[in-house]
């Protein structure tokens, strides 16, 4: 039992390392450059992990339960997913649609068009689709979805490798998405701190910033694609995918 413990203890503090992977940290720091509050931007940060954990969960289980096999074409797929999002997310960024899409839909006042019943209820997403909107909500959610596929598999295979119970090996993959969820939650803090202090006084590098952030999420999502398409092979007849 101790033994387990510690493996248990070992994944949430891994899934807290996970959370510094360089394309979720690019990722991430695209969207919360468009944010101007601590509390906001590590409450993104909760929504990516979420989203991340969700995936590995589910992808992660049925690879546990019913010993599926991911053929190194898929691996990869899975993986190209991820850069195809930060590419996404670079040109958006870059051409100032994330800007309007936030402008247009994060809530402009506390009303939320909610009946005073609903609000009272305390129901969660009411409460978080007031704070941030819709939008704002959804979005660290969907592309933490999208950068869990790219996980998924390998961190699934690698507890199975280590864990020989399917039981304990879900309950891992629990506890290493909570990390993750923790983690995010401090790196969103951490990245929002200087454009939440600066972001009257020093609109303009704020805005420089922004646009670095997002030449940053383009360059390295396609650094990430020629890597996976061409290095490991998706884009040939001899693709190579090993987890790691």
């Amino acid at each position: 039992m101790l033994s387990f413990a510690a493996i248990l203890v070992l994944g949430f503090l891994l899934g807290m390392r996970h959370a510094t992977d360089p394309d979720h940290v690019v990722a991430i720091t695209t969207i919360v450059t468009k944010q101007q509050g601590i509390a906001k931007a590590g409450l993104i940060g909760a929504l990516w992990g979420l989203g991340h954990t969700f995936t590995i969960f589910v992808v992660g289980t049925v690879i546990i339960l019913f010993k599926v096999t991911i053929p190194p074409r898929l691996g990869l797929s899975m993986e190209l997913a991820v850069a195809a999002m930060l590419i996404l997310l670079g040109v958006l960024n870059l051409t100032g649609v994330l800007q309007r899409l936030q402008e247009r839909y994060s809530p402009t006042s506390p009303d939320t068009g909610l009946s005073p019943s609903t609000t009272n209820q305390g129901l969660w997403l009411s409460r978080l689709s007031q704070r941030l909107g819709r939008y704002n909500a959804l979005r660290p959610l969907i592309i933490g979805i999208v950068h869990g596929l790219a996980g998924s598999a390998t961190v699934a295979l690698l507890v199975m490798a280590t864990i020989h119970d399917p039981w304990w090996s879900i309950a891992y993959l629990l506890l290493f998405g909570t990390g993750t969820v923790a983690g995010m939650m401090l790196i969103t803090a951490v990245i929002a701190m200087p454009f939440a202090f600066t972001a009257r006084k020093f609109s303009g590098w704020n805005r420089r910033m922004a646009l670095a952030s997002g030449l940053l999420s383009l360059g390295f999502g396609v650094f990430l694609s020629y890597q996976i398409g061409f290095v490991d092979g998706l884009f040939t007849s001899h693709p190579s995918w090993t987890p790691h």
